[in-house]
């Protein structure tokens, strides 16, 4: 077995600044972070800014991508300095909903140019523990990242979850699936194509479901047109049968998605004539052309209502923290406003006993008002979903 202290075995190999690199070297403040999605990002830069050596962890390869958008505040919400540079980073400042793959770029972009975080992909931990000094993760290659605090950003599957709140380890099934997909205005026929003036969001009726729909960007960031994309997100409560023949759902809880190449045949022969008298354009032209063109994913939504988001020196953040209906449209954010509180906590010190403190202050900041933003959405799903 291998044994690493949180960020060491990166400032060894690359050429820093001899100064710089005694300086990192000498720090005492260490964190390890499981999950590299858009809050373990987040987490990760909000702690470097707040004078940590940070080790990223995550199991899936570097290059991904996702048919979701998200919504992303402008900044007002946002009280420290390091919350409105994690929004700026993401959004520009404005009010907006942006591609996952955009914000997560960005994110990576900013993690990877950050001499004091050591990014890692594809490395899946294996076990979570802790004792009075440090904590620490064990790979499945059997490698150890130590760090002064370790936080569990890794999604609402969460392996750090299971040793903060072992009584509750697991998000459960909403009862309802979400048809995600992006794709090129220009992949539409041009006469379906929206104006230049045409809203940026939609919500038009279904028979018993409805669809979300948004223009954003392209990739370069553009709004010109030709340059946009469209974003829609189908809710669906009629599959759910489907999602536990295929393994998605077991008992009530989420194992995976639904891929575009496992979605059978005939389910996208129905989707596409439910679309056909259901949605209006553009928006039925994107639908189709997604079906068409298995540009689509199934997600089948989890909830989890957190009772704790702390165990001694390890914290929760984002999905692993708390599970929320994508209709709250806040998920992003309030991962946001997570790792920003974080870093707030932990800057003002985590010698001896003062770890824990911090990362209590932590829940005692953040967990009444993740539990009211998933409640809200619960109301939702027990009537849409089960």
């Amino acid at each position: 077995m291998t044994e690493k202290n949180a960020g060491k075995g990166k400032f060894s190999s690359e050429s820093i600044n001899d100064t710089f690199t005694e300086s990192i070297q000498e720090a005492s403040k260490s964190a390890v972070v499981v999950g590299a999605s858009l809050s373990g990002l987040m987490t990760g830069i909000a702690l470097a800014r707040a004078g940590f050596i940070v080790t990223i962890l995550e199991r899936a390869a570097e290059e991904r991508r996702s048919g979701a958008g998200l919504q992303v505040d402008s900044g007002e919400i946002d009280r420290t300095k390091t919350g409105k540079f994690l929004r700026n980073l993401a959004s520009g400042g404005m009010r907006s909903v942006e591609a996952w793959s955009s914000i997560e770029f960005r994110l990576r972009t900013e993690a990877k140019a950050d001499p004091r975080i050591d990014l890692r992909y594809e490395t899946r931990v294996q076990t979570v523990n802790q004792d009075s000094d440090s904590a620490w993760v064990v790979t499945d290659k059997d490698e150890t990242f130590r760090g002064d605090i370790l936080i569990g950003a890794d999604g609402h599957r969460s392996t750090v979850r299971r040793h903060v709140a072992p009584h509750k380890p697991n998000a459960t099934f909403a009862g309802y699936l979400i048809w995600v997909a992006i794709l090129g205005e220009t992949d539409i026929p041009e006469e379906h194509r929206p104006s230049f003036y045409a809203p940026k969001f939609t919500m038009p009726d279904g028979i018993g479901d409805f669809l979300l729909g948004s223009i954003i960007a392209g990739e370069d960031g553009s709004y010109d047109l030709g340059d946009r994309r469209l974003a829609w997100a189908w809710y669906d409560n009629t599959r759910n049968d489907l999602l536990r023949r295929l393994g998605c759902v077991e008992g009530n809880v989420v194992r995976h998605s639904l891929n575009a190449p496992d979605i059978p045949e005939q389910t996208l022969i129905e989707l596409a004539e439910q679309a056909s008298v259901r949605w209006p354009q553009p928006w039925l032209a994107a639908t189709l052309h997604s079906i068409q063109t298995r540009n689509l994913i199934g997600i089948p939504i989890a909830e989890y209502l957190p009772d704790n988001l702390v165990r001694g020196r390890i914290a929760l953040v984002g999905d692993a923290a708390h599970v929320l209906t994508p209709l709250t449209a806040k998920g992003f954010n309030t991962s946001l406003q997570d790792a920003a509180t974080l870093a707030e906590c932990v800057a003002k010190g985590i010698q001896g006993t003062a770890a824990a403190e911090a990362l209590s202050e932590y829940e005692s900041r953040r967990l009444k008002n993740v539990r009211e933003i998933v409640e809200s959405g619960q109301s939702f799903s027990r009537s849409f979903g089960r």
